[in-house]
């Protein structure tokens, strides 16, 4: 066989064993064996890079990390579902379907488990995977195609065994994360002294929302299909001959998805799932019913928000009560200061709860959440401990109201709460409880870029106490890092290199490293462009002076002189420049052609990345945003624009593609 012809055949074998494994949930191969054909097939493909196809299972990963996410918007709204609380809601909703369809008979509906996901949208052109979004606010979504496509139960190529591909599919679903998947996520953060997930629901929505699919892929998430949007050129009289299509077509649906004849099967259906929530792999809120002739749905109609051959069943809320033994204040990588209360071990839905966070000040004097009191517990969404209300009659005597410290329970800091902001904050660099957050931010790739940092060799660092803060990374030695866990000569002297490779930095790299408030990745451009690479001249910029700068504003200002009003911080800042790190001077523009000239770019771009677009902007001397406003002069607009789009319309901006963008340049 020639290599052609046999890495095709590895394709199609990872391909079918995705489908046996995520459609008809019937692998017949080990994770190992499967794991040996995909390094196979990388090897092929390494070898022979004109073989690579877009569809390959090796392409799911590999885009460079975006700095935001694009809009998409949907063909067909994304709507919500209106929701009935009970058993009597159920059955109003059954009889308003018959009055709108004028008949008596018993309806049939395609009756499903409403799961705790995010919904998404996938589309198909010609059997291929094109983009995917979120639901957003219903008419436009993210994109997060680069994201989806690390999904492996998400076919990127539709099969054709048994139906044609329309040209266009748009489908939806929910992307989840299974409850043992979850568990195991968590474990792993908490080995690195990572902030744990909430729920699944978070992990899932938390995974589809970064930025570097590299780290969305690490993630265990899966999706079940369960609707259509647009579908050009083939039709479906029921729901259950489309979902059945879509099995077909090798997408996953929820297997216990069913087709019930009338409204009693339909109560019996909820309430067996509710009976079954904590027995099934993957969280649930409820269940979904849905009229399964598409011609009477067509009759019926939508409503503004919701679809009238549609409902939500919900399901009551598992509520147990326990007793506050104590508040504990808890600091965040970032700083924040979360209030957590500590309970008496109770059980809820399944799970031994005995903690419940109480989110901030404004919450806990909301609730007036006191230490000793009777509360009742929810969790929330099914999964987070969260207490709804304190049993008055059962306080005992002699409690008072709780208030957060002033001073950082770790460090000592004295704890600011910005003005119009419920969370109180750390500001203190050095705090030991944000100490390893920070570093791994200071160290990352798109901060200081120091290659080899990651979660565990930080853990050592500062266990060991050779790092308190960040400006002790420039003082690590040798002898200092071979004495660590795993770490042998080699990648003792890469460590090293790659920290002295690190001190030859920009401006906008460095600020963004320090993680101060409000200051991300392009606001560090943005005073990169307006201090000239000057740090000293940044730090001792007055309120007024950071309020005038474009893209600043009122917040940021605070934050900035607040962070800098601080001794520590400005002595960490000058103990690196101490220590070797040079601020390279921002280069000259490449020509003044769009000086003064601010652009916004969207949608998907052919010539370049939006990055890419970016800094050729800036070459030329104009500045690069991520939203519009009445100060964007331009906007270079791609295939998918949204709301960028739209609001640049309003305000009458004028609209440029990439070639006019290129012919400005020139």
């Amino acid at each position: 066989m020639d290599i052609q012809k046999k890495t095709q055949a590895l394709r199609d074998q990872i391909n079918d064993h995705n489908y046996r494994y995520y459609v008809l949930d019937d692998p017949h191969i080990s994770d190992s064996e499967y794991d040996g054909l995909f390094r196979e097939l990388q090897k092929l493909e390494s070898e022979n890079p004109r073989l690579v196809t877009k569809d390959s299972p090796t392409q799911r990963v590999g885009n460079k990390p975006l700095s935001s996410f694009d809009t998409i918007t949907h063909r067909i709204p994304m709507l919500s579902l209106a929701n009935a609380m009970d058993e009597t809601e159920l059955r109003a909703f059954d009889a308003r379907i018959k009055k709108g369809l004028n008949t008596n008979d018993d309806i049939v509906y395609m009756a499903e488990p409403k799961l705790d996901g995010l919904a998404v949208e996938l589309v198909y052109e010609n059997g291929l995977f094109i983009n995917g979004s979120t639901r957003g606010d219903g008419n436009t979504g993210e994109n997060i195609t680069q994201n989806l496509k690390t999904i492996s139960a998400i076919p990127l190529f539709l099969r054709t065994d048994v139906h044609d591909t329309p040209p266009l599919l748009e489908v939806r679903g929910e992307v989840f994360m299974s409850k043992t998947g979850f568990k195991k996520l968590n474990k792993m953060r908490k080995r690195e002294d990572l902030p744990l997930f909430a729920n699944p629901r978070n992990a899932a929505a938390g995974s589809l929302r970064q930025l570097d699919s590299s780290i969305t892929a690490q993630r265990p998430l899966s999706i079940y299909c369960y609707e259509a949007g647009t579908i050009e050129g083939i039709t479906f009289d029921k729901h259950q001959k489309f979902l059945s299509a879509l099995k077909d077509w090798g997408l996953p649906v929820n297997p216990q998805i069913k087709k019930v004849k009338n409204i009693d099967e339909v109560i019996d259906f909820h309430h067996n799932m509710e009976k079954q929530r904590d027995l099934l792999p993957y969280g649930i809120d409820g269940t979904v019913f849905k009229i399964n002739a598409v011609a009477q749905r067509n009759v019926l109609g939508i409503r503004s928000r919701s679809p009238r051959w549609a409902i939500a069943g919900k399901f009551k809320a598992q509520q147990v009560t326990s007793v506050v033994v104590d508040i504990i204040p808890s600091v965040g990588r970032t700083g924040a200061i979360t209030p957590v209360a500590k309970l008496d071990s109770v059980h809820v839905g399944g799970v031994v709860v005995t903690n419940a966070t109480l989110h901030n000040q404004d919450e806990i004097n909301r609730k007036d959440i006191r230490i000793g009191d009777n509360v009742l517990i929810q969790r929330a969404g099914d999964v987070i401990p969260e207490i709804v209300k304190v049993i008055v009659n059962k306080r005992p005597k002699g409690t008072s109201r709780y208030l957060l410290p002033k001073e950082c329970p770790s460090c000592g800091h004295e704890v600011f709460r910005p003005e119009g902001e419920a969370v109180a904050r750390c500001q203190n660099l050095s705090c030991p409880a944000q100490m390893k957050g920070r570093i791994e931010h200071f160290a990352s790739k798109v901060a200081m870029d120091m290659d080899g940092f990651g979660g565990q060799l930080v853990d050592q660092l500062v266990e060991k106490n050779l790092i308190r803060t960040v400006d002790d990374l420039f003082r690590l030695t040798f002898n200092d890092l071979i004495e660590l866990d795993r770490i042998a000569e080699k990648s003792a002297q890469n460590i090293l290199a790659a920290i002295q490779d690190a001190k030859q930095t920009t401006f906008a790299r460095f600020i963004y490293a320090l993680g101060i408030r409000n200051v991300g990745a392009h606001l560090s451009k943005v005073l990169q462009q307006e201090f000239s690479s000057d740090i000293e001249k940044f730090m001792s910029a007055s309120l007024e002076e950071l309020e005038t700068i474009d893209e600043v504003g009122a917040i940021g200002a605070k934050t900035i002189t607040k962070f800098w009003s601080d001794p520590s911080n400005v002595e960490i800042v000058k103990s690196c420049l101490s220590l070797g790190v040079e601020l390279e001077m921002v280069q000259e523009p490449k020509s003044h052609a769009l000086k003064g000239k601010t652009f916004v770019f969207t949608g998907t771009l052919t010539k370049f990345s939006r990055n890419e677009a970016k800094t050729l902007a800036e070459a030329h001397g104009a500045s690069a945003s991520g939203s519009v406003s009445k100060k964007t002069d331009y906007i270079v607009a791609g295939t998918g624009a949204g709301t960028k789009l739209k609001k640049a319309k309003e305000l009458d901006i004028q609209v440029l593609t990439e070639e006019e963008f290129l012919v400005m340049i020139q």
